[in-house]
């Protein structure tokens, strides 16, 4: 049988989203480094983003439709609820991670340390301090999302949790971000606690090594 494949760069927080899935579903997968708009993804992603996926015949962009195809087609634990109710939720929350999470803490904030584009390389401050306030509005949100229950949907980890960890884990190594984390209990303790899983653990990719 063909082995899936993930296509992207191992730091990528979506790209970690879809390891994640195929660890929890235990899918045999194997990273192929590849650069945003490499030739690799260009061949499956209309806009050239990671991750790509790779099974057989069967190509696919985009984490969340990688990750359902990953639940539908190989038998394992599920990574949504069978119910309507449930599978809307996972929906739901899939699509704010998208547009909300992602963007706010992601695009605007984490890029602003990882990507700077400072003549010196330093934190860009100025786009970190204009981020800051959403990045605290987007943390009190999924602060009342996770406390009733440890997950953003029902009792079980489902998508929607493989595709927020890898931001709050990389939220939790940032000094804004990590402060703001340490005053929401509970969702501090939801990261710690799936931060310890082992499918999140064996597809983590390795620290950036400390800057200069």
């Amino acid at each position: 049988m063909a082995k899936v494949e993930i296509l992207g760069m191992a730091l990528s927080n979506y790209v970690w989203s879809a390891r994640i899935g195929c660890a929890e579903k235990g899918v045999e997968h194997e990273l192929v480094n590849a650069r945003p708009h490499s030739p690799e993804i260009n061949a499956i992603h209309p806009l050239g983003k990671m991750p790509a996926m790779k099974h057989g015949d069967v190509t696919l962009c985009e984490s969340k439709a990688i990750l359902s195809y990953i639940d539908k087609a190989f038998p394992g634990p599920a990574l949504a609820p069978s119910d309507a109710a449930g599978a809307a939720k996972v929906e739901q929350w899939a699509s704010l991670i998208n547009t909300s999470v992602d963007p706010a803490i992601m695009r605007s904030y984490a890029l602003a340390y990882i990507f700077p584009g400072t003549p010196d390389g330093k934190p860009d401050r100025a786009r970190v301090d204009a981020a800051v306030p959403n990045v605290e509005k987007q943390l009190d949100i999924l602060e009342n999302a996770v406390a009733p229950t440890g997950y953003l949907v029902g009792n079980s980890f489902t998508i929607a949790d493989m595709l927020l960890v890898p931001i709050l884990a990389v939220v939790s190594r940032l000094p804004e971000s990590s402060a703001a984390l340490a005053k929401r209990p509970a969702l501090q303790k939801y990261l710690q606690t799936h931060i310890a899983r082992d499918s999140v653990k064996n597809t983590a990719p390795p620290p950036p090594p400390p800057k200069a």
